[in-house]
């Protein structure tokens, strides 16, 4: 299936380059990769590549070298331009040497990289590709899915392949001090400067995965009148926004909306900031297990077995819908999931409730009554 590869010397590392070209949960599930990769090569340096929006997930790890990124806006320069900026992106991984390529995914660039690179090691998942993927790399490692395995434990598979038994998984997120400042000042500006609040974060790149307006409003209201400031954030997106004004028009209780005012960077500090976050599956979902904030967070068609919050602060609610988790944009892409609308806010305040009190146990997923009658998914 692949290259016989040379036995890994960690004491012979020298530099190495990472590839994750994926959104931006994926990219930040990778930097236990970086850890433990760091922590038997110390002397190495490690290098990541991915895309430029992404880029803030990695940026500031303290096992990382340097940060390259791709630009998905590359192609709206024109051909030439764009050639050019793929040219300078190649020689600059060029001249850096690599002794050493993961490639975390099945993207077809990380195989071109890897014949451009001619790394002593390359490794790569076996996820059934072409024959050019498959004989680009050293090693590929069985890629195992369906079986419950965390996406954490996969990127880490990685490793394994080369003999190296992962001693770091947490996962590392470093706003930086700028984003930090800013935000001690958007709180102290909205009067909660060292106060302990909700942060909720509604919506998600895919609109799916979000909980009906009403539903989150009920909790909102229910955390409210229990004397919790609540904070709202979201991406700079109409859609997103019209999923926060949804839920405000139902709110009985003024809130701070912070809806597209922030960078990722930004974002990424006010979490740390926060008491609880009150979200979905997205991004942030996984910058606070990052973080070590507290978190109730709600799934639907995705597994949260495989994407859930690699945390041990985490309350994971589902449904006990038959068909999921079915990995579709919801039932029959419709983009409505009934497993998710089936969630009642009652037992959704009350996880929120025993996280901020800390009564709740280490990892706890509660699953929601279903009832045939109201859901169409299984039809």
């Amino acid at each position: 299936m692949s290259r016989r590869l040379p036995p890994f010397d960690p004491a012979s590392l020298r530099r190495a380059l990472v590839i994750k070209l994926r959104h931006h949960g994926d990219v930040l599930l990778t930097s236990p990769v970086l850890s433990s990769l760091k922590a038997v090569a110390p002397e190495a340096e490690i290098d990541s590549l991915v895309y430029a929006d992404t880029a803030p997930m990695l940026d500031g790890h303290p096992a990382l070298a340097q940060l390259h990124q791709i630009d998905r806006h590359w192609k709206r320069l024109g051909p030439r331009r764009q050639l050019a900026a793929e040219w300078q992106l190649l020689q600059t991984l060029k001249r850096r040497e690599y002794d050493l390529v993961l490639h975390l995914t099945e993207h077809n660039r990380g195989a071109w990289l890897s014949r451009w690179l001619q790394p002593r090691w390359s490794v790569a998942p076996a996820i059934g590709r072409s024959r050019f993927f498959n004989r680009s790399f050293g090693k590929l490692y069985p890629f195992m899915t369906g079986n419950r395995r965390h996406t954490v434990e996969l990127n880490l598979d990685a490793l394994r392949a080369l003999g190296i038994d992962p001693a770091h998984k947490a996962l590392t997120l470093c706003p930086s001090d700028t984003a930090r400042a800013k935000i001690n000042t958007l709180l102290a500006m909205h009067g909660l400067a060292g106060q302990r609040f909700v942060l909720c974060h509604p919506g998600s790149r895919w609109l799916f995965k979000a909980w009906p307006p009403a539903h989150t409003a009920a909790v909102l209201n229910g955390l409210m009148a229990d004397g919790w400031p609540v904070v709202i954030s979201g991406a700079p997106d109409a859609a997103e926004r019209a999923v926060v004004d949804a839920v405000r028009a139902q709110l009985t209780h003024p809130t701070v909306d912070l809806v597209g005012q922030l960078s990722l960077t930004e974002l990424g500090a006010l979490i740390g900031r926060a008491s609880l976050l009150l979200g979905v599956d997205s991004a942030p979902m996984h910058m606070a297990a990052a973080l070590d904030v507290p978190q109730v967070v709600l799934f639907g068609p995705s597994g949260e077995h495989d994407w859930g919050p690699w945390s041990d602060q985490a309350t994971v609610l589902v449904g006990n819908h038959p068909c999921r988790p079915c990995g579709l944009a919801g039932c029959a892409d419709s983009g409505r999931a009934d497993c998710l609308r089936a969630l009642a806010p009652a037992p959704v305040l009350q996880a929120c409730r025993e996280r901020l009190a800390g009564r709740v146990p280490r990892r706890h997923i509660l699953v929601e009554t279903f009832k045939p009658e109201s859901s169409s998914c299984a039809e």
